[in-house]
């Protein structure tokens, strides 16, 4: 198989799908959000908060929301196209677009240790089979890899599968979680937690230089973040959003072109709601995570860390359920982690599909069922030996640090995307404008300057 670095052909004309309603037209921001809760959600802002108090909660909404606009960008290209962001990129450099497929490679060789984060959480609810914590951990991080990968592979629609599933994590997350802020025990920690929001507040304790990789972490997938931006393509495709995508994986432009305005002008207002309630959504939750761990977990003096990094949460609903509730968010808990890899073990598999057939298998039938549950098999292997390789947290940072690289250059990207290539090719009347590309500028500002904060604490501090 030969290395093709050509480019993709020129955009066709495609069939732009009616937008059906509001209800039927919403659901990858849910998906979003809860593959969101796996990381910065659940782990590294109450850890910080745990550990340090209210001093960073200053840096979570910034980061939240600059994602937006990038989110934004990502779904409206795919639902103007009816190709995959990635194919997007090709059109940008096929060379750029190859390299940062590997670079993707290599972050999620780890994305097991989602997995067996949440089964620190299972083995803290069942006291089996006899191993330390850490084994227990991993053994229930495996049963569960097992599960969500075999529902892959009997499944005909993996975005239904997974949007069903995400829903049934979000709604109980958020239920849950606003029950418990709720508390009249903890209302007097309240007006202190919401001015931290705005107005940063002293560490209870300095920082330490350790943790300012776990700090990238937590800003990086605060709303998710990393590579895992770029799967939103895939969820927008999957929902059947915009115009038609064709086997060949190749971009389409409306056929009516500029007849067809009024309902592509129905599409990216749909995409901005439905991108809005990941990144709002995900924000609220986080909030509250951190509320909880402010307000418990920072005066018992429990810093989750290594083996427990989900366990100790359950302190969260057991304030306002006792027993039941330390047990029914340990399973949550363990539920939107290891929901975790499902969602990017589907996302994962599709991307590297797609850019080998790009690149070693262009022009070429190839049995997609069949390609993809081989996929499946290989990720889950890779995962499943990768987590036993460490435990969960440094491995997490480790693919933060390097889907932030990938940040930076995928934003760049986008920007000569979307007004560089895709603009030229539309009618006025549908082109991204000034505003859309001012915005997509500032996030690309805001990721550059915190790559400049990062390595100036890290190593000139």
């Amino acid at each position: 198989m030969a290395l093709d670095l050509s480019p993709p052909p020129p955009y066709g004309r495609g069939h732009l799908r009616a937008f059906p309603g509001w209800r039927a037209a919403l659901g990858p921001g849910i998906v979003w959000m809860a593959l969101a809760q796996g990381s910065g959600e659940l782990i590294w802002w109450p850890y910080m908060c745990a550990k340090y108090g209210l001093g960073l909660l200053f840096l979570l909404a910034p980061a939240c929301l600059v994602q937006w606009p990038v989110t934004f960008s990502i779904g409206r290209y795919s639902a103007l196209t009816g190709e995959s962001v990635w194919r997007g990129f090709a059109r940008v450099s096929p060379a750029f677009c190859f390299v940062l497929w590997l670079l993707m490679a290599v972050s999620f060789l780890w994305f097991g240790a989602f997995a067996s984060a949440g089964g620190t959480a299972l083995a803290r609810l069942v006291d089996w089979p006899p191993l330390d914590d850490r084994g227990r951990a991993l053994f229930w991080a495996s049963v569960t890899i097992a599960v969500f990968a075999t529902a892959l592979l009997r499944g005909e629609g993996s975005y239904g599968l997974i949007e069903k599933v995400m829903w049934a994590v979000a709604v109980v997350t958020v239920i849950g979680l606003g029950v418990s802020v709720a508390r009249p025990e903890l209302r007097s920690a309240w007006p202190e937690f919401l001015r931290a929001i705005v107005v940063p507040a002293k560490l209870v304790r300095p920082f330490d230089p350790a943790d300012t990789d776990r700090l990238l972490t937590a800003i990086t997938f605060a709303g998710l973040g990393g590579f895992w931006t770029l799967f939103y393509s895939y969820w927008v495709l999957g929902k059947g959003m915009g115009v038609e995508a064709v086997e060949s994986g190749d971009g389409r432009l409306p056929e009516r072109g500029a007849a067809d305005a009024a309902i592509v002008k129905q599409w990216r207002n749909g995409l901005v709601v439905d991108s809005g309630i990941g990144i709002v959504g995900n924000l609220l939750t986080t909030f509250m995570t951190c509320f909880l761990a402010f307000a418990i977990l920072l005066p018992k003096g429990i810093v989750p860390d290594q083996w427990s990094l989900a366990a100790e949460q359950a302190r969260f609903f057991e304030v306002a359920w006792g027993g039941v509730g330390r047990a029914v968010f340990l399973v949550v808990a363990a539920a939107f982690l290891c929901d975790t890899w499902l969602s990017t073990a589907d996302a994962v598999a599709r991307v590297h599909l797609e850019m080998i057939r790009f690149f070693f298998l262009r022009g070429r039938a190839i049995d997609e069922k069949r390609a993809y549950r081989g996929m499946i098999l290989l990720l889950t292997a890779v995962t499943v030996a990768t987590m036993f390789s460490g435990e969960p947290g440094p491995l997490i940072v480790l693919s933060a640090l390097i889907g932030f690289v990938g940040t930076l250059a995928f934003v760049a990207a986008l920007v000569v995307l979307l007004h560089g290539r895709l603009a030229p090719a539309l009618p006025p009347e549908l082109r991204p404008g000034r505003v859309s590309l001012v915005l997509l500028c500032g996030s690309l500002a805001a990721y550059t300057a915190l790559a400049l904060a990062y390595l100036w604490t890290r190593f000139a501090a």
